[in-house]
This record gives structure tokens, C-alpha cells and sequence, in this order.
């Protein structure tokens, strides 16, 4: 299916010529026939001899309505501009093409219709040659009559035409689907139609609405129910989970998690404005209308501020209007998420580094540069790729440059932590986090490599060792210890050796010495000496015939038994025997 919208000035038969394409009333409302007036949106379609199926959105020519004919256009491809030759290019023609060409639309074709009652001639040449200096360009143009049938075959090649060569829709986008209208069905519940520029719905599929899920429970297409539904083409969902009262125009149905709603955004104007802007516009995209407070950054730069937040991607093409001064302004979003503008000079800085972006993958290197750090779903959320090669730390994207700088920052934060206190084998990965400004601990495995390690929470070096006074100390118990392996030190003899609570857990930690219990040290691998000993007894054993085996003391003894009962190696039986396992 292929979507189109009218554009043209008030009276000069839009609606009457899709009633002549389609063969469908395209206006809804009783006053509109009544009045012969087209107030809100109308739909109709049809088929073409080509069998393609057309959709034509057709909108308001009044001045009052231009609110209704920006909902209409906004996420359509393709424009009929419509010229009455009775009367020629008009106030309204001209602030419609205006919308046309500030939302960037390349692809339409004119129509200049009432030329049964004026020479259709003059007033197409003018319009094609207005049309020229817009984004439509030369348009295929036709001169056609709705009430003789005149050239509405050649209006239909036209449009087969121009159709072919629209470019193709992303059916594998995320859904965004922009609400023109809602309202209730009896036996259905609440509907909404929109025109589906990009992505696929179908029956069964959970969308987001502000935040909320909602279900896809049927769908039509063209006043016909449809499994599923392709861009670009106008659809009608009936939805589960949600009341009409919550629903209307502007709202907008989102794949979940794939759009960033945002308030504050930067945006580069598409051409440059002679005139200063008002402190506020009225931002339009799809069928949203917003309101906004402007703030000029530099050149064609601006940072908005909108009274509610919309869900937007970087690239999308918003209509900046100026309701005072009749003017429309087009301008593509550069970032949703933008820096806060603190120091002096910010904004002007700001300004340059967005006129320096790129677009694309460049572009979204040169955002993950400033950002450093960015979690993989926000990034594409905001509406970037994720370039090829960027480092990925589990939910989270690195600035490919960073990731060596900041390995190369660690070992100088061990080192200052160490000297600090060189009693403990490294920072807990906390502090690492802190002096990196890293936004989450999870990324800092990232930045530790050889010789430093993660060990216990902490970082550190392979040979990180104790200091020299420490060491000392624990060389002289140990070598105590090899003779005796099972004669702990008394209390006095370690504060005697210099070896204080602090001290000993940092020579436990550096696995120089084992801790039994409170008080109660010896020296590594005394796990497989005390087994050794213990396999030369009858088993079970007394803890008394463990002690003599031991050659050690009771005070040793007893936690060394429930220190070996603890790890496995022995088993105390009821009677408190013990046995190896």
C-alpha cells in the first residue's frame, strides 16, 4: 500500500478530487458536506489500474485548520498538491507547500483541478515554477476536472508514477505509530487509525503508550481486517488495555523500549532564519503538537524545552511553527539527550561541536565519544547505530579511545591506594569506580588488566605483597612454624613480632598466613600436614590422640579439629570421635 496527502488552499477541490479518484466520501462529518467544507482529516482509497492500493489523507485547506492539515501530513511520504486554475496559487497553497518543504517531503505531484471553467495552462506553469524552489521540486503536473472525468487517467498514471518511485519503507523499524483519531466501536472497544510510516504491526503485539503496555487485538487496513500491517500504509488497531478517554490525537503507540521520550532536546535548523525567532514555537511531528520554549545556541542551533515530552530519535524532521507570524520553520533533531549548559560560553560551544557532527555511524561515534559511557538500549533508543567495533561491557557501549585510557589510569590509582594503605592488597572496585567516574561498578573488569587483577572485591597486583617491615615479621613466624607447623604463636609473641590485627589479616589476604580462629595462625598448607598425621591414626579418633599427633596444645587443637570438620576433611562422629572423610 502507498499513503499520499492533499495540500492545497480552501475551495479549490480537494476533497470533490478524491471523490473522483477513490469513489469515497472523504469527508466525515455532516457539517463538512453540509458546508461543503473540510474541516478535519478526511481518508479514502483506492485501486489503481496497476493494482496498487492508495491511501489519500486528505486535509483542511482553511487557514483555522492548519493544526488539522499538519496531523495529516506529518507522516506521510507523499503530497497531491491541489491548484484550482479559476483561481491560481493562494494564501493557503502557499503556507501548505511552506509545511511541505520544511518537513523535507521530496515526492508528489500537482493536480490543478477546475480546468473545465479556466485555462488550466498559466496557472500550471506558476505553480511548477513556485514548486521548483521547495523540496518537491519539478513536479509531474496534470490539469484535471473532477466534474468532466478530464484528466483523471492521466492523474492515476501520475500517480502510479510517482508512487513507484517513493523509497522503501523500514518494515523491520520499531513502530511508532502517531494517533489521528480514536474512538469506540461497540463489541470492539477502543480504536485508533494512523498512518504506519515505518516497522510492522500485527494482532498480539504489546505496545507502549506513555509508558504503558497496550495490546494489538485486531487490526484493519483499508476497512479491512488484516493479520498484520506493513509500512507505509493506514491502519486501524483495536486495542486491549486501555480506555478512548486516555487516547487522542498526537498520542503516539511505540515498540517497547525503542524511543527515548524526551522534553530537551538540540535541533539544527534546515535553512537559516533572517528574522530572530520567538522565545516560543509549536513543534509538530507525526500528529503531535507540542509547545516549546526556544533557546538559539549559536548559528542554526537550538536547545527546546517542550511543555510535554515526545518520544524522539535522532534524524527525525520536526515543523517549527510560529502561529503569530504565519511561519514554519523545518528542523532535525540532533540530540534527546542533551548537555546541561552550565559555564559561560556553553551554548556556543555546544552550537560548534553540533555544525561539526556527522551523520550515521560517524555521527554516533561522535556522540559516544562525549558520553563515554552509554547503556547499548539507550543509545539506540536516542535513535543512533551502534558502530561497528565499539568495546561493549555487558549492557553498556564504550568511547572506543577510552577504554585504554582508562586501563592505563588503574595502575596509578592501585598505587596511590597502596601507599595510602599498605596494609590492604589493593582498592575495593568502588574506589576504582569512583576515581575512573565510571557510571556503573560492572565496568570496571573492563579496566583491570595484567598484572593487576580482581581478587575478593578488590584490585590487585600480582605482586602486591606486604610491606617490607610486615613481611619481615611474617617470614620470622613462619619460619617458626616450619619447624613446629602446629605451634600457633602466642598473643604476645605476634605483638612482640610487630604483627597487629591489621597486619595479620593483610598477611591472611596475602595468603601467608592461615587463620584458624580468633588468635590462632598457621602457616599455608597446614590443611594437608594435619591430614597426613591424622591418616596414621586408627580411625575414628579422640581429638586427644589428634592433639598428641599434632604435637601441639589444646588451645590449638580444638578450632584446628572444627577448622577441619568446617572444610570437609574431617567427620565428627555422635560419640566425638572424629575420622577422615
Amino acid at each position: 500500500m502507498d499513503v499520499i496527502a492533499t495540500a492545497g488552499h480552501v475551495d479549490h477541490g480537494k476533497s470533490t478530487l478524491v471523490r473522483a479518484l477513490t469513489g469515497m466520501e472523504p469527508d466525515r462529518w455532516e457539517e463538512e458536506r453540509r458546508r461543503g467544507l473540510t474541516i478535519d482529516l478526511g481518508f479514502a482509497w483506492t485501486t489503481l489500474p496497476s493494482g496498487r492500493r492508495l491511501a489519500v489523507v486528505d486535509v483542511p485547506g482553511h487557514e483555522r485548520f492548519v493544526g488539522n492539515m499538519l496531523a495529516g501530513v506529518g507522516s506521510v511520504p507523499a503530497a497531491l498538491v491541489v491548484v484550482a486554475a479559476d483561481d491560481g496559487w493562494s494564501a493557503q497553497t502557499a503556507e501548505h507547500v511552506a509545511v511541505l518543504d520544511a518537513l523535507g517531503v521530496r515526492h508528489g505531484l500537482l493536480a490543478v483541478t477546475k480546468s473545465d471553467l479556466a485555462d488550466a495552462a498559466p496557472v500550471l506553469a506558476d505553480a511548477q515554477e513556485r514548486l521548483a524552489g521547495t523540496s518537491l521540486g519539478r513536479l509531474p503536473a496534470v490539469a484535471v476536472s473532477a466534474c468532466t472525468g478530464a484528466g483523471l487517467p492521466e492523474l492515476s498514471a501520475l500517480l502510479e508514477q510517482v508512487l513507484a518511485g517513493l523509497p522503501a519503507p523500514d518494515r523491520a523499524a520499531p513502530v511508532r505509530l502517531w494517533v489521528d483519531r480514536a474512538f469506540t466501536i461497540k463489541g470492539a472497544g477502543t480504536v485508533v487509525t494512523g498512518t504506519l510510516a515505518a516497522g510492522t504491526v500485527a494482532a498480539g503485539d504489546r505496545l507502549d503508550l506513555d509508558g504503558e503496555p497496550v495490546t494489538v487485538r485486531g487490526l484493519q487496513s483499508l476497512g479491512e481486517p488484516v493479520e498484520s500491517a506493513a509500512a507505509t500504509a493506514r491502519v486501524a488497531l483495536n486495542l486491549r488495555g486501555v480506555a478512548v478517554e486516555q487516547l487522542s490525537r498526537g498520542a503516539a503507540l511505540l515498540t517497547p523500549d525503542a524511543f527515548r521520550r524526551t522534553a530537551d532536546l538540540d535541533v539544527s535548523l534546515v535553512a537559516p532564519v533572517e528574522d530572530r525567532l520567538p522565545a516560543e514555537l509549536v513543534v509538530h511531528i507525526g500528529s503531535a503538537t507540542v509547545a516549546a520554549r526556544v533557546r538559539p545556541l549559536d548559528g542554526s542551533a537550538l536547545r527546546l524545552r517542550l511543555t510535554e515530552p515526545l518520544p524522539l530519535r535522532v534524524g527525525d524532521r520536526l515543523l517549527l511553527r510560529d502561529p503569530g507570524a504565519r511561519r514554519v520553520f523545518g528542523a532535525d533533531v540532533r540530540d534527546v539527550d542533551p548537555p546541561e549548559l552550565r559555564r559561560r560560553g556553553a551554548a556556543a560551544s555546544r552550537a560548534a561541536e553540533l555544525a561539526g557532527q556527522p551523520t550515521g555511524e560517524a555521527g554516533a561515534l561522535a556522540d559516544l565519544a562525549r558520553r563515554r559511557f552509554v547503556r547499548r538500549a539507550d543509545f539506540v533508543a536516542m535513535g543512533w547505530p551502534v558502530p561497528a567495533g565499539v568495546p561493549a561491557v555487558g549492557p553498556w557501549l564504550v568511547a572506543p579511545a577510552l577504554a585504554d585510557e582508562l586501563a592505563a589510569r588503574v595502575p596509578q590509582v592501585v598505587a596511590r591506594y597502596r601507599q595510602l594503605r599498605p596494609l590492604e592488597p589493593g582498592p575495593p572496585v568502588a574506589v576504582l569506580r569512583s576515581a575512573l567516574e565510571l557510571p556503573d561498578v560492572e565496568l570496571v573488569p573492563a579496566f583491570v588488566r595484567p598484572p593487576l587483577s580482581l581478587r575478593d572485591g578488590r584490585v590487585v597486583a600480582e605482586s602486591a605483597g606486604l610491606p617490607p617491615e610486615v613481611q619481615r615479621a611474617v617470614d620470622g613466624i613462619r619460619a617458626r612454624l616450619a619447624e613446629a607447623p602446629f605451634a600457633a604463636p602466642e598473643a604476645g609473641d605476634l605483638v612482640a613480632a610487630g604483627l597487629g590485627a591489621r597486619e595479620l589479616a593483610a598477611a591472611v589476604r596475602d595468603e601467608q598466613l592461615v587463620r584458624i580462629s580468633e588468635g590462632i595462625y598457621l602457616a599455608p598448607g597446614v590443611a594437608e600436614v594435619a591430614r597426613a598425621r591424622l591418616a596414621a591414626l586408627p580411625q575414628p579418633f579422640t581429638l586427644s590422640q589428634a592433639r598428641q599427633a599434632w604435637g601441639t596444645s589444646r588451645r590449638v587443637a580444638v578450632p584446628l579439629a572444627e577448622w577441619l570438620d568446617a572444610r570437609g576433611i574431617t567427620v565428627r562422629e555422635p560419640d566425638n570421635t572424629r575420622r577422615l572423610r
